[in-house]
């Protein structure tokens, strides 16, 4: 039974021993920093902004088009020269290069352009924040594993201990000198202690999966954090740290507000657009075109004769007698070839076109509107994040002056503990204490044990979190 509790709980971490290289810190953040996905969709947001605008700035450039069409005309056409009815079918092919460039459109170009510039940006500093919020995340999981271990370990001596006890006491009963019962209240606590290590052992495997998430890595790969001292993690004194002094210095430095201040520039340049786009717009635009038809011909003189020919459908008036035409000259046609019709019909046009918005149902009207709410939502926007990062600042302040006293208490408690559990191992070793007051003592200790390191590694994570919000980063090691 003692065996089976000792090697359960060992198995439960065995798979920490894979691990051939361990994770500090730093080498965790930069992985997450290139794999977690909140901080790879905000890049892929960032770079939509930086298409927008490249795209609107591209919008300053003429349009140029080409374009042609081929079609089959079919059906009844008059004949001029005989005034028949004749049954015609052509091919026409017409080609056409067009240009166009806005000369003049109330600026809204050009502040749509600096509007899409500053929201770019704003895309870059959300980035730059989302990457901090995955920073800390990751810091706050990794201090997070390193506490937990801190309180496996502490868990595990506490089950030797026991184990020991319990050994011990088991040969004195053989001996005679001490009750059963004492070896039974032993037993027990073993048992306690053995499920009290494998909970906590399951805490570091959690803590460890979340650590993971954060940093995007695969759930099943080997890993294993480096444990640095909690005593050698650097901190920076509490005095440096007032509350106002922080905040004025993260109202320059922190991502969002850089964002926020973005974010209402490009707000108000679009309020600027939408107030020049309710002005005329005018146009240069020109034109180059030319046309071909598959029936076109050009006479060619076949000979000059003097000769006679009947203009049918025309009468001589009050009689039957067809008008005839004398010295007729005649003619062969031949087909027109395409470059010539090409060159022929070639056609050249470049004007000003002037557009001037008189009713358009209100839309113009209602954009501006529009724009100068999205401008104030965005005021608003940043008036409510100072005040919140503000008072996340004076929280972490006071949280951290709390941790700190919480620490210094805990520190007192656990060296008093630990006098009081020596002195009662001491009289149980020479039966002047039961085994019931033993158990007492000893996880008064341990109790105090866990929760100065909880109190220790709450004060260094709260710290790190001012740190933070000073733009002094996150680090672990001088």
């Amino acid at each position: 039974m003692k065996k089976l509790l000792w090697l359960l709980p060992l198995s439960l971490i065995s798979y920490m021993s894979l691990a051939q290289e361990k994770w500090d810190l730093t080498r965790c953040v930069n992985y997450a920093l290139a794999n977690n996905i909140s901080i790879k969709q905000a890049d892929v947001q960032a770079r939509l902004s930086r298409l927008t605008f490249d795209q609107s700035k591209l919008s300053q450039i003429p349009t140029l088009s080409l374009s042609t069409a081929v079609g089959v005309n079919s059906g009844n056409a008059l004949n001029q020269t005989t005034y028949t009815i004749d049954n015609k079918t052509f091919v026409n092919n017409n080609w056409a290069l067009q240009t166009s460039v806005v000369l003049f459109n109330g600026f809204n170009l050009k502040n749509v352009i600096a509007s899409n510039r500053f929201a770019w940006q704003a895309a870059l500093a959300v980035t730059d924040k989302t990457r901090n919020d995955v920073s800390l995340n990751v810091a706050n999981a990794y201090l997070n594993v390193l506490l937990a271990g801190e309180q496996a370990e502490t868990g595990r001596a506490k089950l030797q201990l026991s184990q020991s006890q319990l050994e011990i006491t088991r040969k004195q009963v053989n001996a005679g000198t001490l009750p059963e019962l004492n070896a039974a209240e032993l037993a027990s606590q073993v048992a306690q202690d053995s499920s009290n290590y494998i909970t906590l052992v399951g805490t570091v495997q959690l803590n460890v999966l979340t650590l993971k998430a954060y940093m995007g890595l695969d759930a099943a790969a080997p890993f294993e954090v480096d444990t640095p001292p909690v005593d050698n993690i650097p901190i920076e004194n509490i005095d440096n740290l007032q509350p106002e002094a922080v905040y004025a210095t993260a109202l320059i430095n922190q991502p969002l507000q850089k964002a926020d201040a973005l974010q209402i520039e490009s707000a108000r340049k679009y309020v600027s657009a939408t107030k020049g786009a309710r002005w005329p717009t005018v146009a240069l635009g020109g034109n180059l075109g030319t046309n071909y038809v598959s029936n076109a011909t050009d006479p060619i003189l076949s000979s000059a004769q003097m000769g006679t020919d009947t203009l049918k459908a025309l009468r001589v008036s009050g009689t039957s007698n067809w008008i005839v035409q004398d010295g007729v000259v005649r003619y062969q046609f031949r087909k027109t070839p395409y470059f010539r019709q090409l060159d022929n019909y070639f056609n050249q046009y470049v004007g000003l076109n002037i557009s001037i918005p008189i009713l358009n149902n209100g839309t113009l009207r209602t954009n501006y509107s529009k724009s100068k709410l999205n401008l104030r939502n965005a005021e608003l926007q940043r008036e409510q994040d100072n005040l919140t990062l503000k008072n996340n600042i004076y929280q972490a302040y006071t949280a951290a002056v709390t941790a700190l006293h919480k620490f210094e208490a805990n520190k007192v408690t656990a060296e008093a503990t630990a006098k009081s559990a020596d002195y009662a191992q001491k009289r149980y070793g020479v039966g002047m204490l039961n085994t019931v007051d033993l158990l007492i003592n000893q996880n008064n200790y341990f109790t105090a044990k866990i929760n100065l390191v909880y109190a220790q590694y709450d004060y260094v994570f709260k710290m790190k979190v001012l740190e933070f919000y000073k733009g002094m980063g996150i680090k672990l090691s001088k």
